[in-house]
């Protein structure tokens, strides 16, 4: 299972329609989780950690992260999240 992350341009942004997606908002905290499904997200603010049994990820406002269907991971909030996201 992997998470891919990557700096999108405003036009891939747009292309993705991401302004319509939900936003999830998260205070600096640690916890488990499991991805039922694959979540694409894009960070409006905030900076985390990722860590799964074979990647340790960073992500930042601005970045485009994607985890895989079945992923089990722990999420490291350095800084409040806010981010857009959807599953499928």
């Amino acid at each position: 299972m992997k998470v891919i992350v990557e700096k999108p341009t405003d036009e891939k942004l747009k292309q993705l329609d991401v302004s319509s997606w939900g936003i999830w908002e998260c205070e600096p905290s640690t916890f488990e989780w499991h991805y039922d499904d694959r979540e694409t997200c894009y960070l409006l603010e905030g900076k985390v950690t990722v860590k799964t049994k074979d990647q340790e990820i960073h992500l930042e406002k601005g970045d485009l992260g994607i985890f895989s269907k079945d992923l089990d991971c722990t999420w490291i909030v350095h800084e409040k999240v806010k981010k857009h996201y959807r599953f499928g």
